[in-house]
């Protein structure tokens, strides 16, 4: 075997190798790319429901509460500007606006004896709160699938193809700092 020979084949044996480096970073950063993204659809389709779901909150609270429309009429445009966002970031703004209207909804209710005891508010009320519950898994989830993401991307080398590629840090679905508020146990 020739020198020129054995160049030729260490040559071709980088060339393989960079090859498949360059296709597995690729499939990486798709696999990545693809799982933040059903992880954001998941919600969704639970935000969806919870947004099918409180008309009819609405309606059977509406009868209870006459004078409180401002907030339910506040509840309705928010789910309606839920329906109507075309980003992520538009969709997680409003969902978590939704989320601190329907927290107020609820503790108006408690000053509304037949409200509260009326079954069909209550069956709604905790749908609603499976929903709640529902959410703030999947947002978990969602924000471990963005990081792992944004790590991917950010990652030397995977960032020079994550850059070439187009690919963009993501924002992680953030709880404001009115939901985080506790003001304890209302008797």
């Amino acid at each position: 075997m020739t020198a020129q020979n054995i160049a030729l084949i260490v040559g071709l044996i980088l060339v393989i190798i960079l090859f498949n480096f360059f296709i597995g970073t690729y499939n990486k950063l798709v696999m990545l790319k693809n799982n933040f993204e059903k992880a954001f659809r998941n919600i969704d389709v639970i935000l969806m429901q919870r947004a099918d779901e409180v008309p009819e909150l609405v309606k059977v609270a509406s009868k209870f509460m006459e004078h409180e429309t401002a907030m339910l009429t506040n509840l309705t445009k928010l789910r309606t500007d839920f329906l109507n966002s075309k980003t992520v970031d538009e969709k997680i703004e409003n969902a978590n606006e939704f989320s601190k209207s329907l927290k107020t909804l609820f503790a108006v209710s408690e000053n509304y004896p037949t409200l509260a005891s009326n079954s069909n508010f209550l069956e709604l009320q905790k749908r609603v709160s499976q929903m709640e519950d529902k959410i703030a898994d999947r947002r978990e989830f969602f924000n471990d699938s963005v990081n792992l993401y944004n790590i991917g991307i950010q990652e030397f080398p995977n960032l020079i193809l994550a850059k070439m590629l187009g690919y963009k840090t993501q924002t992680l679905f953030e709880v404001s700092t009115e939901e985080k508020a506790y003001n304890g146990i209302q008797f």
